[in-house]
């Protein structure tokens, strides 16, 4: 068996595990490479590929998905899938793979280090008072509240929010969560309380969004959601930025409706630099990365390359998009 592997990225500096893998199970097989934007290579040599991996950010569109000739599968390397079209792919009976889970363990990492970031004031606040050769308590213009016996809302209570729940029970924070889709045996095992989103957003300190993006969340929390929010809350998003109505947001945090923000993720991604999100001094923004340690991106691509073998051998998948 020959299969042409197509690989559509321009994040990672190497495929040395995909290749490795890939060849010891297909030794003839073929691999091309492209970045985002693929259109010329789907006309060359796009449209003859056995199987496509691809990063999060590309656009699997309708379009493409009917130029493609021999595909059994594509495979996603993360665990969101909103960029391909899954209906069109059930069309020509190709399979959609993804990766949940590789990650969990990094992200809510991410969320609690935020927590700590905004408490201690480890931003600009800090940094600017040194310049003025301000010293102790003069260098900080408010006093937090403790991090232990402080509120912390989660929205989804998925893999990433129940370690999150985890790690924040940990540090005696107050636990509490909105997800209707979830069982009270799960909200009853990880010692949290369930509240209605309306209720969890009035009495957070620290609000992590760890919700999947579907058309139930898209714009979830816009400005009538911030006015209900504490003048002192932050707000952390490693779901998808579409959740969060971003220029709600940037309006929200200058006003001091909140305190401020931290964005792993974006409303158009990759961004422009210049774009406003950048610009507002109490939001912080991240390149995506909450997600990256040398385990989870191993993990990443052995999952996302092994679910392209079991599709090109016709065997069972466990990460296929239902």
């Amino acid at each position: 068996m020959k299969p042409l592997i197509w690989i559509i990225d321009e994040e990672w500096s190497n495929y040395d595990i995909e290749e490795n893998l890939l060849r010891q199970n297909f030794p003839d097989c073929m691999i091309k490479h492209s970045k985002n934007n693929y259109h010329k290579d789907l006309n060359e040599f796009g449209q003859y590929a056995d199987a496509i991996l691809c990063q999060i950010y590309v656009n699997i569109t309708n379009e493409t998905i009917e130029a493609l000739k021999n595909c059994k599968v594509i495979s996603i390397y993360g665990g969101g899938y909103d960029r391909v079209d899954i209906n069109a792919a059930k069309s020509k009976d190709i399979k959609v793979t993804f990766v949940p889970g590789y990650c969990v363990e990094d992200v809510s990492d991410y969320v609690i280090a935020c927590i700590y970031y905004f408490n201690k004031q480890l931003n600009n606040t800090a940094f600017n008072s040194l310049e003025k050769g301000q010293w102790g308590a003069q260098a900080i213009t408010h006093l937090n509240r403790r991090i232990k016996n402080s509120t912390l809302f989660i929205i989804g209570f998925g893999r990433i929010g129940r370690l999150v729940a985890k790690k924040a029970n940990s540090l005696d924070l107050n636990v509490i969560v909105y997800d209707p889709y979830v069982s009270n045996n799960i909200i009853k095992e990880y010692n949290v309380k369930r509240v209605d989103l309306e209720v969890g957003l009035k009495n957070a300190d620290y609000i992590s969004i760890n919700t999947r993006y579907y058309e139930e969340t898209k714009a979830l929390i816009s400005m009538k959601e911030f006015k209900l929010m504490k003048n002192t809350a932050i707000i952390i998003n490693t779901s998808r930025g579409g959740v969060i109505v971003q220029d709600d947001l940037i309006q929200a945090v200058e006003n001091g409706t909140i305190a401020g923000a931290a964005l792993d993720v974006v409303e158009n991604e990759p961004p422009k630099i210049g774009e406003g999100i950048f610009k507002c001094k109490n939001i912080l923004v991240t390149p995506h990365i909450s997600y990256l340690s040398k385990e989870s991106i191993e993990e990443l691509k052995i999952r996302a390359v092994n679910n392209v073998v079991k599709a090109l051998k016709g065997e069972q998948i466990e990460d296929l998009v239902k």
